[in-house]
């Protein structure tokens, strides 16, 4: 509920706190005391757009604050805690309108952006003047009121669970179609390709290998040349490394056999010559096993060639082609798994289709239900507000489509997040005449009641939250104005309602009376607001009355007229 609100130098309130009660509050004054002034204060800090011409003459900002107690709809939590706003146990709103135009908004004392602090206003105060049309008359939120008025909360969730697994499915095949396109836009290019590498033949490290192999054949005669010298050297000549080796052994073992400190020396010697003629073996079987082929030296150019044409092409080593040809290899396949892929995606879209369609009618069916329910019990309502010959009916339409998820009667129709039906709220207040949507009721008296009916009857239904009605009084009097009260005093038991009036039948049911006031002060103009009790406030609907004379027989009046109100 609302609690308290706060207002400092704005229009005419220098500074005044005003506190509100459970139940009806009635707000009376007399005619520009001030009484839009506070429901523009109360506008302003739910985030309607401020203006600098509202701060008072002289004042460097005004400040209005407003505060919320006990739960708070879930909505509220939630966008509470996606903006990184704590919720407690109060919920205080401010706006702070400077006289430059700036205009700041806080929310329990955390800054946010006005978009924010009106999403947080819409759902907790409706306030309705006679040509403001909030809630109710916004044709997408009647669905959902429909839907609380008629106990539909598991058919609507089993509705969505279908509707959002039904979208899922067609976006994984999109998805799939989507991809098998692009590859098979791209297929003959890919195979292509794939051909080219496959062709290739390629195998990991050629590269190497053949740069190697060349390198060896392109040097065959040097590497002949110089391992024949290196054989003379070593072995095959007179004085060759072998033959002066052995020479060397021979004496040495001489020196060994008188002085055994040479035998050591003897040994490393003996393993020198070993050493030579184990390298001469060698020497001799790579000269034998040199290669004099200049047609494999040309066939490996050309293998060298077309490896470092198709690198270039492609931007990688021979390495980095095999893995391009595995990648290739891989989307060519996948073009056939996508397609059967699709195909089993496109059987478990139709049984999905099935299930949404099932449930979508199921809703829809209990939506009917309750819609004769709601407009029977709204038309009775109306017709004790005073518009005795009025039509309510709730609207269902469907959007038909070619592609639509839902199957229904051999057409298709799109499927919407809270069901397949369009539903509109429709009323006719005179005889003869066709119901046309709630938005299109011109006369403001009418719009009044028409909102109050509404809210009566899905008061115990809907999540609706406090409720504001400046001069729902407008155009009716007599017993269509003690009727309006009744119905007012009945609302208040669910929901807090604060309601302007001139009518003395409405302003006696209240559970709590405030009254605005204008007076001069220090030569300046103020409004205050006072909080009426006792005789005060009988005063006050005696006046509602008989206008600034107040009789004792309006006295007495108010008095039944406040007693009655107390009995409802």
């Amino acid at each position: 509920m609302l609690q308290t609100l706060y207002v400092r130098d704005f229009a005419l309130i220098d500074e005044l706190s005003v506190s509100f009660a459970p139940g009806l509050t009635i707000i009376t004054g007399e005619t520009g005391a001030g009484k839009s002034i506070l429901m523009g204060a109360l506008n302003m800090v739910l985030g309607e757009r401020a203006s600098n011409e509202l701060v008072r003459s002289g004042a460097a900002r005004a400040i209005i604050e407003a505060t919320f107690s006990g739960d708070h709809f879930s909505s509220v939590a939630n966008m509470l805690e996606s903006a990184g706003i704590e919720n407690a146990d109060e919920l205080i709103l401010r706006r702070d309108i400077s006289s430059s135009g700036q205009s700041r908004c806080f929310i329990n004392d955390t800054p946010c952006t006005v978009t924010l602090l009106k999403q947080i206003g819409l759902q907790l105060v409706d306030l309705h003047g006679q040509h403001d049309h909030q809630l109710l008359l916004h044709a997408d939120t009647h669905a959902a009121l429909l839907d609380g008025f008629g106990a539909a909360s598991d058919e609507l969730t089993r509705y969505r669970s279908h509707h959002a697994r039904c979208r899922q499915l067609q976006k994984r095949l999109a998805e799939l179609m989507e991809k098998a396109a692009t590859l098979k836009e791209k297929r003959d290019f890919i195979e292509y390709q794939y051909r080219e590498l496959e062709e290739a033949g390629l195998t990991e490290g050629e590269e190497a290998a053949i740069e190697e192999e060349i390198n060896l054949l392109e040097n065959a005669e040097t590497l002949f040349s110089l391992g024949s010298e290196l054989e003379l050297k070593l072995y095959d000549s007179e004085h060759s490394a072998y033959s002066e080796l052995s020479s060397s052994v021979h004496i040495l073992e001489k020196l060994a056999a008188i002085d055994k400190r040479f035998e050591p020396h003897l040994e490393e010697l003996r393993g020198a010559t070993a050493s030579v003629e184990e390298v001469n073996r060698f020497i001799g079987k790579y000269t034998s096993g040199i290669e004099f082929n200049r047609e494999r030296l040309e066939e490996l150019r050309q293998r060298q060639m077309m490896l470092q044409r198709l690198s270039k092409k492609h931007g990688k080593h021979v390495d980095g082609l095999i893995a391009l040809r595995d990648q290739l290899s891989a989307e060519l396949a996948m073009e056939e798994n996508l397609v059967e892929e699709a195909s089993n995606l496109e059987l478990q879209i139709g049984q999905s289709r099935d299930e949404l369609t099932a449930s979508a009618i199921e809703l829809s069916e209990k939506r009917k239900k309750a819609a004769v329910r709601l407009s029977g019990d709204i038309s009775t309502e109306l017709s004790q507000l005073g518009i005795p010959h009025s039509t309510f009916d709730v609207g269902f339409s469907r959007e038909e489509s070619p592609n639509g998820e839902i199957d229904h009667d051999g057409r298709r129709y799109r499927a919407f997040d809270n069901g397949f039906d369009r539903i509109e709220f429709l009323i006719s207040t005179n005889l003869g005449e066709a119901p046309k949507p709630l938005a299109k009721v011109a006369s403001g008296g009418e719009i009044s009641r028409i909102m109050l009916a509404l809210k009566s009857a899905l008061a115990r239904s809907a999540d609706l939250p406090i409720l504001v009605f400046d001069e729902i009084d407008a155009g009716i009097s007599g017993k269509v104005a003690q009727a309006v009260g009744f119905s007012l005093k009945r609302l208040s038991r669910l929901h807090q309602i604060i309601a302007i009036t001139h009518l003395p039948q409405i302003a006696a049911m209240g559970d709590a009376h405030l009254a605005v006031m204008k007076r001069v002060e220090d030569e300046r103009t103020v409004t205050s607001v006072a909080s009426l009790r006792n005789e005060e406030r009988v005063h006050e609907v005696a006046r509602l009355i008989s206008g600034s004379t107040v009789s004792p027989s309006s006295l007495q009046l108010a008095g039944e007229l406040i007693e009655a109100g107390n009995s409802v």
